[in-house]
């Protein structure tokens, strides 16, 4: 009995101390990489694709006055793939209504009107109690500057999975400052 008692008790410390790699199977995940979006086409996207790479995670809407930013966001994407850069677009209907479409027409509206390449996920919430878990765990490690205050917010990702620092709307894709960071982060 006692040896009985002695292997829970070993069994329940080492499921504690194992950490998890996914939002939501028990801890919150300390690195980007465990945590899961849905691509746009359905697939599974899981952040752990990423490993290794610098990310910065856009949330966008295509009927916004910030939306010409998916030319400068594809731009950038192509300057920098090649040296281990991702951009991940999140399409959100958070601010002012401006993504209403269907997950088939943000594609194509995306690929018509901006030839976008990068990886997109299905539409998320990206701030208040319902935003994704990701969203959560940036503004947990970045405080406000994580959090979107419209669409077309920056976070960005380093190398390690740890966040870098947020770039509100207002930052474009062309902006120095964003192009600075990106570029110390590869």
């Amino acid at each position: 009995m006692i040896r009985s008692i002695a292997l829970a008790a070993l069994t329940a410390t080492i499921a504690l101390a194992a950490p998890t790699d996914q939002a939501g199977a028990g801890t919150e995940p300390a690195v980007a990489y465990g945590y899961n979006f849905t691509a746009i086409d359905g697939a599974p996207l899981p952040m752990s694709q990423f490993r290794g790479k610098v990310v910065m995670v856009v949330n966008t809407a295509s009927r916004c006055g910030f939306t010409p930013q998916y030319e400068g966001l594809e731009a950038l994407y192509k300057a920098y793939k090649a040296k281990g850069f991702v951009i991940l677009g999140v399409p959100s209907n958070d601010f002012g209504g401006q993504e209403p479409g269907s997950e088939a027409e943000i594609k194509k509206f995306c690929t018509v009107n901006f030839n976008i390449d990068f990886p997109m996920t299905t539409k998320s919430v990206v701030r208040g109690p319902q935003a994704h878990p990701f969203y959560k765990w940036a503004k947990a490690r970045l405080g406000g500057q994580a959090e979107p205050k419209w669409n077309f917010h920056k976070v960005l990702i380093g190398r390690d999975g740890q966040p870098i620092a947020g770039f509100s709307s207002m930052v474009t894709p062309q902006d120095k400052s964003l192009k600075a960071a990106i570029e110390k982060a590869l």
